[in-house]
């Protein structure tokens, strides 16, 4: 009698246990095969991106990183031909409704912001995910300074028209364009010009 017992737990103990060994291979297989596939294609994104938000730039510097409240960012120095610094992509992030919201700024070397992408995002469908469209980003572009978020009436020069329904990440975003606006006074970009 207790040798069948024995059975009924070791036969799918050792049942389950070379299940979970042979799907962890099989993971560990595919991630081995498709991270590199991966890893190319955020470069090939972060490139795109940059030449989005900074159009006037024909190449750029490697990574940098600067820090600002205790945070870490990334940025990129924008050339022009000859290798000039005409501008500056910054890689900043704020907190949305629903997490972080990651955006790529392009800044000129006048501190006019030229464009905003959104690199990664998970606001709510139909709300907050509108910041996605180029109604709202393109608010951004032409504007320097300080900049705040109104709910009602039309924005001044320092304003952003909220999202209907989507204040939050309204806000958010607004805050990842100001950070990105303090790295560029911190890394010297006032002095570009």
């Amino acid at each position: 009698m207790k040798n069948s017992k024995v059975k009924e737990i070791v036969v799918p103990a050792v049942s389950l246990f070379l299940i979970c060994a042979a799907v962890t291979a099989l993971l560990a297989l595919t991630n081995q095969v498709t991270a590199p596939k991966i890893s190319q294609l955020a470069v090939e994104t972060e490139n795109r991106t940059k030449n989005e938000v900074l159009a006037d730039a024909k190449s750029f510097s490697d990574a940098k990183s600067a820090s600002l409240d205790g945070s870490e960012y990334t940025y990129y120095e924008g050339l022009d031909g000859s290798g000039k610094i005409i501008g500056y992509v910054f890689s900043t992030s704020a907190k949305g409704y629903g997490g972080d919201i990651d955006v790529m700024v392009g800044i000129d070397s006048n501190g006019v912001i030229k464009g905003v992408s959104i690199l990664s995002i998970s606001e709510t469908a139909g709300l907050g995910m509108n910041a996605k469209n180029d109604s709202f980003l393109n608010q951004y572009n032409g504007k320097s300074g300080e900049l705040s978020v109104i709910k009602n009436g039309t924005p001044a020069e320092d304003e952003i028209q909220a999202l209907t329904g989507a204040t939050i990440t309204s806000k958010a975003m607004t805050n990842a364009v100001n950070i990105a606006q303090n790295l560029y006074t911190q890394v010297g970009g006032e002095n570009d010009g």
